[in-house]
């Protein structure tokens, strides 16, 4: 799920969120669907890694139809302030 301009005063998520219950102001980018909106996980055969990465940028983001994760991550080249990672595993 690509989610950028998260206003800054959001600090969690709620479990089961979806698009229209989006903090006001939060906009989606495409995913790895090419769609936008949370697709979950579709590890190949074996365990797979997935990395979820936040980024706190100084300037909001504007200008971006549906951008891609490259598109959003161009768009904040020399503005990232802060930014945390976690790695999650899946297996089938």
């Amino acid at each position: 799920w690509v989610l950028y301009n998260i206003p800054p005063d959001i600090n969690s998520l709620a479990e089961h969120i979806t698009s229209a219950t989006l903090p006001s102001g939060t906009s989606e980018g495409l995913n790895d669907w090419q769609r936008t909106g949370y697709g979950g996980p579709c590890p190949p055969i074996g365990r797979h890694r997935y990395f979820h990465k936040l980024y706190a940028p100084d300037v909001e983001l504007e200008g971006l139809n549906k951008p891609t994760k490259a598109d959003v991550e161009t768009a904040m080249q020399r503005h990232i302030i802060a930014q945390a990672e976690l790695i999650g595993t899946c297996q089938k």
